[in-house]
């Protein structure tokens, strides 16, 4: 694993996102969705599918879907979502599912329909680790955009006091 090259790689795709500050998670989901040219929708799994899932990136035919864990603060929950984004950011490449394995997310789903997904067995692999780096990155804009406008969301103190 060569983390200098995964962090060298971290920061040119943030630098190629382009972000406008002030950013924020729903700003960079609104970014993405604009990138992407696609809905990108974001849901807390209904119940514990495996233990070892924090989050997942579905591709489905119309639009993507990140399912997270329920998460035990709102920041735990931004840095699972972000690290789904760094994924579509990234581009790494989704496997298309089998109908049994989409039948467990998507019980109501036609299995005739193809679904995408990330699935990943090695959390220390070099997409992973290229991925957490970038969504920290994320992470850390979206900290100074907050502690620029006071804490408050897009930029409101500023513009308000």
């Amino acid at each position: 694993m060569d983390y200098v090259a995964a962090r060298t790689r971290a920061k040119a795709a943030e630098d190629a996102l382009n972000l406008q500050d002030p950013v924020s998670l729903e700003s960079t989901h609104r970014h993405l969705e604009k990138l992407r040219n696609r809905k990108i929708l974001i849901q807390p799994m209904d119940g514990p599918i495996t233990d070892k899932v924090c989050g997942l990136w579905f591709g489905l035919d119309h639009m993507d879907l990140i399912l997270h864990a329920r998460a035990v603060s709102e920041v735990h929950r931004q840095q699972i979502v972000l690290h789904e984004f760094a994924h579509m950011i990234l581009r790494h490449k989704q496997e298309t599912l089998t109908p049994d394995f989409a039948r467990k997310f998507f019980p109501d789903l036609d299995p005739n329909r193809v679904v995408k997904a990330l699935k990943r067995t090695d959390f220390m692999d070099e997409l992973e680790v290229t991925a957490e780096l970038l969504a920290d990155r994320l992470a850390s804009r979206i900290r100074l955009s907050q502690e620029r406008s006071g804490g408050q969301p897009e930029n409101f103190g500023s513009v308000f006091g």
